[in-house]
């Protein structure tokens, strides 16, 4: 089973590179679930149909000309949950569902602009919130996937210069320690469950050449409960779609499980 995420960053200017990522899978290991992030469109703009055509079921929660999260799946996805329930948002970023018996949740994280703004007040009331629904989601769903657009990195080895960017947007103390309150609820990063490569990144910036000198960020993540992390055999960064002609700024991270441990 491979599980991926991906912010877009506009799905009406990706939706080909989305379809054709897709259809490139190994017709032996497609990706069964794929949540994306920022798809800039209304719910009635979602481009059902085509995903239908690719042989892809999709949920969605959409909100116009920013944010909206939705979750493709190969089999059908049930128990559907938009936004986290009790925390009153008018944005659109947590999609949640059950896919195959795993629990999906795709979310899309405050950016906080800037440690002194209020929209840094705002992610950290929305951390909060986040933390105690996946807490009372693995409750009843052990078999659990959060992933998404974390806008957060875990440490250093996240960072192109750690040492310019310490204590600045996705870098600062209190972001790290709102991340690591969600792995002690017994989540585990599955990327560093595997040895990586320097310097691996999934968001580089536009500007100054970005990609190119690999100065990025990691900070798309998959964690996964306890319970699934026995069936983790892989987790990769797919930089191959950050090469193409006007490319989202993110490159899809995916984590392949095994059927069953």
């Amino acid at each position: 089973m491979k599980i991926a995420t991906w912010n877009v960053n506009s799905l009406n200017v990706r939706l080909p590179q989305v379809l054709a990522w897709l259809a490139a899978q190994p017709p032996d290991a497609p990706v069964d679930v794929l949540a994306l992030q920022e798809l800039k469109l209304s719910d009635d703009k979602f481009p059902a149909a085509a995903f239908t055509a690719a042989g892809y079921h999709a949920q969605w929660f959409g909100q116009k000309t920013y944010n909206g999260v939705a979750l493709i799946s190969r089999s059908p996805a049930t128990d559907v949950v938009k936004n986290i329930p009790g925390f009153e948002d008018d944005m659109a970023r947590v999609i949640t569902a059950t896919v195959d018996g795993v629990r999906v949740i795709g979310a899309y994280f405050p950016n906080g602009q800037a440690p002194d703004s209020d929209k840094f007040v705002y992610k950290m009331r929305w951390l909060t919130a986040l933390r105690e629904w996946v807490r009372a989601e693995l409750v009843t769903h052990p078999n659990l996937v959060l992933l998404g657009d974390y806008n957060i990195t875990f440490d250093d080895l996240d960072v192109w210069d750690p040492v310019g960017l310490a204590g600045t947007i996705h870098c600062t103390d209190e972001e790290r320690t709102h991340l690591r309150a969600l792995v002690d609820l017994g989540l585990h990063d599955s990327f560093r469950l595997f040895e990586q490569p320097p310097k691996s990144y999934s968001w580089w910036d536009y500007r100054m050449l970005g990609f190119q000198k690999n100065r990025g960020m990691r900070i798309d993540h998959i964690l996964v409960s306890e319970a699934l992390r026995p069936r983790v055999t892989a987790c990769t960064v797919d930089r191959a779609p950050r090469k193409n002609p006007q490319p989202s700024d993110h490159a899809p991270v995916v984590v392949t499980l095994d059927a069953s441990v």
